[in-house]
């Protein structure tokens, strides 16, 4: 008899070569102590982590905005449900990673490669590896003004999210934080921008590395740190 493990498929696009990566996962295979999805060009892979005690799967996705990889912990329960689950870049309204479904995850993936096309387009941005600058190079001076600008607008509106709002209180009410009188600082790093409160010390860089980075953070509702 045939057991019919649990499997589900998993996918990104690389940063690279802008190539969607995609494979099936099952639930044996995710008991070894990593998994790691490559792109055929070698530029990037996702790894991923079956803990096993806190009933959780770790993801570490390649961005294709960020320098950076972003990692998220989902319950064993959703990596393996039926439905398709998208996980943004924390900076844009982009989804990085699937996970669900095959022809859903493939749905997505293609959707997402529009959004991605379009907004190369309107940067001028003829290649996905021209989206990262040099590792050495401090951010370009009017991708921090644009950043810095948008900041300045959550702020200002009260979006921007920390660990000072008491213990139970919803971020948002009437589509606006509700926020007490907290103190925010903003500095300019080799990564990019950091934003962080001056009474919780959570804290939160943007990469600002290209104008594409900027647009992409442009969309966004609020800014969460941790």
């Amino acid at each position: 008899m045939v057991i019919d493990s649990k499997q589900t498929t998993v996918a990104y696009r690389c940063p690279e070569c802008g190539g969607g990566v995609i494979s099936m996962v099952g639930l044996f295979s995710l008991s070894a102590d990593m998994i790691k999805l490559k792109c055929t060009c070698t530029g990037s892979e996702m790894q991923i982590v079956h803990r096993k005690e806190e009933n959780q799967v770790r993801l570490t996705i390649p961005c294709i905005f960020c320098r950076k990889p972003h990692t998220y912990n989902v319950s064993s329960n959703m990596f393996f449900s039926k439905d398709v689950f998208l996980l943004p870049c924390p900076y844009s309204d982009i989804n990085i990673g699937f996970v669900g479904e095959d022809n859903r995850v493939k749905a997505e993936l293609a959707r997402t490669e529009l959004e991605l096309l379009d907004m190369l387009e309107e940067n001028g941005i003829s290649e996905f590896k021209s989206l990262h600058g040099d590792e050495e190079d401090m951010p370009d001076l009017q991708v921090l003004d644009v950043i810095s600008y948008i900041v300045k607008e959550l702020d200002a509106e009260g979006r921007i999210f920390c660990r000072c709002y008491p213990e139970g209180r919803e971020p948002i009410e009437d589509g606006v934080l509700d926020r007490e009188d907290s103190e925010y600082e903003v500095r300019i790093t080799e990564e990019g921008i950091e934003v962080s409160c001056a009474k919780c010390g959570a804290r939160r860089v943007i990469p600002a590395d290209s104008m594409l980075t900027a647009h992409a953070f442009l969309n966004s509702d609020l800014l969460k740190l941790e």
